[in-house]
């Protein structure tokens, strides 16, 4: 299906193309009674229809078709063939020339750029496999020496130590929860694209829905909330665009350090919701906010062995808002901290509605 698609798209731009050529060539003589220029607009669109296209069929023919538009329009005896003239021999070995030279040219580019994609590819799988392992590692060590200490000092270990022991594990196992929740949506993203279950949602519900989540898993951090007192129905994917909310605010939790308030707003404006995530943590590194969105920070363990989500996230969100239409965008605020912001299309009210 896709190459039958790709040569209905090169035939329909050969066809183009020749024709531009074709009437260009008509407009000359009509206008200036020229003909000088003739062989030199079609061996321009034979090199277009060989540069644009696939493979060496579509050049090859448009030499073809453009050396008997030049014997039948444009050479004595006009509006008639005279195909074994020198002329016409000589044209057709020209634009023959030229078509197999740029077909050739085009394809080995094409092959090369493919071989790099090809390459850059894996060298992302292998950047992506190599952050997961590191990230996997720590909260699985923590885990397996935390349950080994219970399990073989549960006589002799204090119930408040094998409580903190619990907690630990507790956190280290939705910290993995949340890392294989990415992962999976990793693999419903194939190549920038995802498919959405959009439906008409209300912001409040949203919104509540999320920090009952969020709260939940940090009954201790607070979210100040700003959102409009108005009625707002928005048409989108719940459950991705709440899984974008809670990254942000999950990442919130684990990097902006020094972090005291942490808030969620969403504005209206021109029939646009926009919704921002901000903290008055410690910012983000310039260096990094260029990468931020990749998947590929650098996989640095803390010293405190503490836990790191590699920007796999934020990889995820981005791609998620953009199959809503729309770009997710990092910076720093002003007062210091980090700001996430992106906006979403509202519903139309319909006749009657406020």
């Amino acid at each position: 299906m896709a190459n039958k698609k790709q040569l209905l798209k090169d035939g329909i731009f050969a066809l183009a193309a020749l024709a531009a050529a074709f009437l260009v060539n008509l407009f000359l003589v009509a206008k200036f009674n020229t003909k000088t220029m003739t062989p030199m607009i079609f061996v321009l669109g034979v090199f277009l229809v060989s540069w644009r296209t696939q493979g060496y069929l579509f050049g090859i023919l448009a030499s073809l078709v453009s050396v008997l538009a030049v014997n039948w329009a444009f050479t004595y005896p006009y509006w008639a063939f005279d195909l074994i003239s020198p002329e016409c021999i000589s044209s057709a070995v020209v634009m023959l020339i030229v078509s197999t030279m740029t077909g050739a040219l085009t394809t080995r580019l094409k092959q090369q750029e493919k071989l790099k994609a090809e390459a850059e590819t894996e060298r992302m799988r292998g950047n992506l496999l190599r952050a997961v392992s590191h990230d996997l590692r720590t909260p699985l060590t923590s885990i397996y020496g935390s349950s080994c200490a219970i399990i073989e000092n549960f006589e002799t270990v204090p119930d408040r130590q094998k409580l903190s022991l619990l907690k630990d594990i507790q956190a280290d196992s939705q910290w993995l929860c949340r890392m294989v929740e990415n992962l999976l949506s990793v693999t419903r993203v194939d190549a920038g694209s995802v498919r959405l279950s959009k439906q008409s949602v209300v912001l409040e519900e949203l919104i509540d829905a999320l920090l009952l989540k969020f709260h939940k898993h940090y009954p201790d951090q607070k979210v100040l909330l700003s959102i409009p007192e108005d009625f707002v129905s928005i048409p989108m994917d719940p459950v991705l665009i709440e899984q974008v909310l809670m990254n942000l605010l999950e990442n919130a939790v684990f990097h902006a350090r020094g972090m005291r308030n942490l808030w969620l707003r969403v504005e209206t404006k021109s029939r646009q919701a926009v919704f921002s995530v901000e903290d008055d943590g410690c910012g983000i590194a310039a260096e990094k906010l260029e990468k931020l969105f990749t998947g590929l920070l650098d996989s640095q363990a803390p010293a405190d062995s503490a836990r790191s989500n590699m920007g796999i996230g934020l990889s995820v969100c981005r791609t998620i808002i953009k199959a809503h239409g729309s770009e997710l965008e990092a910076a720093n605020r002003l007062e210091g901290g980090a700001v996430f912001r992106f906006a979403l299309e509202m519903e139309e009210l319909q006749d009657g509605e406020q």
